[in-house]
């Protein structure tokens, strides 16, 4: 096989979607299978190693770290005809996205698409709910022509196909066990952030208004004075929201900007429970990092999260947007050490079971069946589904 893979966002951005594609890229190298990834270039003096195929671009105002690439696509046509790719695999239905779906149908390839972002919800949160319609729309006349639809949860696929969607596969994500694990425990974090409290709560992600973080903060605002002092919250991320939230955030909560690799694994092997707030997830990298990580976690019930996260099992779901409820929940956890213990073991013992290369080798087949479906839908004009 020789897969194009086409995104608006690549690393070194830090979103779930960029790393997973990097994942992707090194995996199919593993496998021996040739592809070609064209993304927007951040910055001109960034430079990239085979197989990807960056593009000068500017910042999607709706979500920075989407990036539009400038025109100029003729580089891109020529070097698809040379590569000669059996499918091509659109992770963002805009712009690279959306060039990627315009040569595949032109070409009569066979061509997928993941379903990474809810951007409906996000609409809401930027006060742009009158478009929504219009997105799913547009959302529609994107995917129509996809062989197969790639989406990361069942409460994602469940979504999509409530909107009238077909085709659709599971595609999941896996986790890093070695690096996110309990044992990279550490009494430093504490001492690192003046931390005095028994029970740290840890938040990991972005620090925008889709994540819901004022709903955490106004919870931490609102606990009854004995659990206020026995918890502390670190808030590890960065984004938009931080100045504005660091300032109105309580004493026993403390940002400390973005972190990754070893440090980030660090910070969850270090927490006692893992909390996040966000209802507009299509999966929830960060919560299964926390699960690896042995931490039980406190979820909104709404989202791909909610495929992780088993309610008494390995941790509990609130009422989205309710820091009334999120408050209990933290109470409850705060007051029960074994518990926390035991569905922190729960989650690590689920967390083992997705390894990247399962989900990754899944993944290929599912290119293979795709190609293979196509040739019979050529040959006969009856498409298998």
């Amino acid at each position: 096989m020789r897969i194009a893979l086409f995104t608006d966002t690549y690393l070194p951005q830090t979103n779930g979607v960029a790393r997973t594609l990097h994942r992707l890229a090194g995996h199919l190298h593993r496998r021996g299978i040739e592809h070609l990834l064209f993304t927007p270039k951040s910055a001109p003096e960034e430079h990239f190693a085979d197989p990807v195929r960056p593009i000068a671009s500017i910042p999607f105002f709706l979500y920075p770290e989407c990036r539009l690439a400038l025109p100029g696509m003729s580089s891109i046509q020529q070097e698809l005809r040379s590569f000669r790719p059996d499918l091509l695999h659109m992770a963002t239905p805009f712009n690279i996205g959306l060039y990627g779906l315009r040569y595949a149908q032109k070409q009569n390839l066979p061509h997928v698409a993941s379903y990474h972002t809810h951007f409906d919800r996000y609409l809401q949160y930027y006060r742009m709910r009158r478009i929504i319609p219009l997105y799913w729309k547009y959302m529609k006349w994107f995917h129509r022509s996809c062989d197969a639809i790639l989406a990361p949860s069942r409460e994602t696929e469940a979504t999509l196909r409530s909107h009238g969607f077909t085709r659709l596969r599971l595609w999941s994500r896996g986790i890093d066990c070695g690096l996110f694990t309990p044992e990279k425990r550490s009494g430093q974090v504490r001492e690192r952030y003046g931390i005095t409290a028994p029970v740290v709560l840890l938040y990991v992600g972005r620090i925008a208004p889709e994540k819901d973080i004022p709903t955490l903060l106004t919870a931490m605002r609102q606990l009854p004075e004995s659990t206020a002092a026995a918890v502390h919250l670190l808030v590890v991320g960065d984004g938009p929201l931080l100045p504005e939230l660091r300032a109105q955030a309580p004493r026993n909560v403390t940002f400390t900007g973005g972190k990754h690799g070893e440090e980030l694994a660090e910070l969850y092997a270090s927490a006692d429970v893992f909390v996040f707030p966000s209802s507009t997830e299509t999966f929830g990298n960060v919560v299964l990092e926390a699960m690896a990580s042995g931490l039980p976690v406190i979820a909104a019930g709404a989202g791909g999260t909610t495929d992780l996260v088993l309610s008494g099992v390995t941790g509990s779901l609130f009422e989205p947007h309710h820091p009334g409820e999120l408050v209990k929940e933290i109470c409850t956890m705060a007051d029960q050490p074994e518990q926390r213990m035991a569905m922190g073991r729960e989650g690590r013992r689920l967390a083992l079971g997705r390894s990247w290369e399962h989900i990754f080798d899944g993944l290929i087949r599912d290119y293979e069946e795709v190609i293979e479906n196509r040739r019979l839908k050529n040959r006969t004009g009856i498409f298998t589904a």
